[in-house]
Parts: structure tokens; sequence; C-alpha cells
């Protein structure tokens, strides 16, 4: 009996660092098909080739590959992870499984602020910064309302009834939005980006966003052991000295930050970080110091595969996030019904 349960610590540990190796396996093989996928087709052995020689037989590889094709691949990766890991840290700050990135009104903020900048005829860069600015400050009046009025009330309740109150403000207000707009130029646009799509992903946009999506991440991964104490209660994660106060601050300030910069480039993009967290934690379990990662893992495959499809399935590329929310709605309700008797 005491043998077995000494083994098995490293048996789940070893079962993890396995599970890594295939998902890292896995994506490397997404990425190499996603790359000689598309209207101008590549192969493997020239991408190898040029990567490993610098020799090339087609003259036009170095520029659908450098300007179209790895743009949009890192763009979703980025995107895929981001989200996926905001909304595994959020389940687990909340102990709830139905929480997801725009729980405290980001999307729907950032929503209003890309509509603003389209209305107002901004650059897409302007259009980009609209969106984060509001997405971000969605989330601190979320907060600062929180604050506000929940004195006398359970903390993370109001929090959460704060952020779906500053939701619906700010989607009104994009409905507002599009009820003024021009029809002929400006509906359409303001439609389309709310829409999510990754073709619009430029080189430029991705040397901004990288850096504060990982500045977002990195402490995220950090406090994932944080997070598995928290998950026993605020009581007991006092006693066992984490800071619950600052934790929370931390990780909703990270998860907010990342969750904004990638929904700036792409546009509104649902579900991923309510359905991805669910799978990694039914091949990995509720540990966040492997859920994390193997939810960034997951969501970008996931993504890329998404993609794939939008971008080859017909002649006029599909939106993004029209398929993940056709594929993501019947996915979470089997893995609530996969997962319904797990601890969260």
């Amino acid at each position: 009996m005491n043998k077995t349960s000494k083994q098995s610590p490293y048996r789940i540990h070893r079962f993890s660092g396995l599970l890594f190796v295939v998902l890292g396996l896995l994506l490397v093989a997404t990425i190499l098909f996603s790359i000689c996928l598309g209207r101008y087709p590549l192969t493997v052995t020239d991408l190898l080739t040029y990567i490993f020689t610098g020799k090339n037989t087609d003259p036009l590889l170095p520029t659908v590959l450098i300007n179209v094709r790895l743009p949009r691949i890192i763009g979703a990766i980025l995107v895929g992870g981001a989200l996926s890991i905001s909304g595994a840290a959020y389940q687990g700050l909340f102990r709830n499984p139905m929480v997801s990135p725009d729980i405290l009104g980001v999307s729907s903020g950032a929503g209003f602020g890309a509509s603003i900048g389209i209305l107002m005829s901004f650059t897409v860069l302007g259009i980009q910064a609209m969106a984060f600015i509001f997405g971000v400050g969605a989330v601190f009046l979320a907060l600062s309302v929180s604050k506000a009025i929940g004195k006398n009330h359970d903390k993370i309740l109001m929090l959460v009834l704060s952020g779906m109150v500053t939701a619906a403000i700010f989607n009104a207000l994009v409905s507002l939005t599009k009820y003024i707009a021009d029809t002929d130029s400006k509906l359409p646009d303001i439609t389309f980006w709310l829409m999510g799509t990754l073709s619009r992903i430029t080189v430029a946009e991705l040397q901004i966003v990288v850096p504060v999506v990982l500045i977002g991440i990195i402490p995220i991964l950090l406090l994932g052991w944080r997070l598995n104490v928290l998950s026993f209660g605020d009581e007991e994660a006092k006693a066992l000295g984490v800071n619950t106060g600052r934790l929370r601050f931390i990780i909703i300030c990270c998860a907010s930050l990342i969750t904004a910069s990638v929904v700036c480039i792409v546009g509104l993009i649902g579900w991923i970080g309510l359905i991805i967290p669910h799978f990694a934690r039914f091949l990995v379990g509720p540990n966040h110091k492997v859920l994390l990662p193997a939810s960034f893992l997951s969501g970008s495959i996931f993504i890329l595969w998404v993609d794939n499809v939008a971008r080859s399935a017909t002649t006029l590329e599909i939106p993004i996030g029209i398929l993940i929310s056709l594929i993501g709605a019947p996915l979470f309700l089997l893995f609530l019904r996969k997962s319904s008797k797990k601890t969260w």
C-alpha cells in the first residue's frame, strides 16, 4: 500500500511530462501543416530546406512564409494560448468552471473601443489602441464598482456581478455604435471586426503584442501553485501564508492584460478561454502548475486547426469567431458531461 502511494506522484509526473512532449510534437506538426496549407501550396521538403540551408527552389517561398503564413500562425498560437491560460487562471481564481476571460467585461470594452475607432476612421494601429484601452478600462471599471458596492457582501460574487453589468453596458454601447454607423462602409467594418479574424495580423503588430502577452503570462505561470492553495478557500489560503487579495489583483491584471492584447489585434473570439481549460483539466487534472501550460499548448493547437478550416474550407474565408462558436458550444457541453463529477 505504501509502495503504491510512493510511486503514484512519480507516475503522475512522468505522465504529465510525456503528455507535454506529445502536445509539443503535435503543435510542431500542426505548425508545419499550417505553413504548407493555403492558396499558394508549399511542400515540407522545400520548407525545411529553406529553414536549414537558406536555399529555395521557389522564389516566392520567402515572401509567402515570412509575410503571410508565419505572422498568422504565430498570431494563432499567441491568441489561442493567451485566451486559454487566461481562462484557466480565472477559473482557478474564482473556483468556478463557468468563468471565462471576458467575465470582467474586457472583450465587450475592447469591442466598443474598436467600434469607436472604426467609426472615427482611425488607422489600424489607432483602432487596436482604442480596443486595448477600453478593454483594460472595462476591467478597472468592474473592479471599482465591485469595491464600491461590495463592502458588506461576498467579494467574488460582487466582482463577477460587476463584470456582468460592465459587459452589458459596453455591449449596449457597441449596439448604439452600430446603429449610428454608416451602413455602406462603417457598419460592415465594425461587424467584420466583431466576428474575429486572424487574416489582418502583421509582423509589426506581433512585435508589440508578444512582449505584452509574455509580461502577463509569466506571472500567472509562476503563481500556479498559489492558485492551487486558493482552491481550498480564502481562510485556508491565508493560514498557509497566501495574500489572497494581492493574488487576485495580480491574476486579474495579468489575465485582463493578455486578453485585451490579443483581442485588440484579432477582434472578438469567444469560447477558447472557456472550453480549452476544461479539456486541459480533463488531461492533466486540476493542478495549476501543469494545467496552465497544458491549456496554453492545447489552445494554440486548437485555434490553429480551426483557422486552417476557416481559410481553406471555402473560397471565401470564414471569420474564425463564427467557427469557434459553432464548435465550442457542443464541445463545452461534452466536457461538462465528462467532468461533471470532478472537483474544481
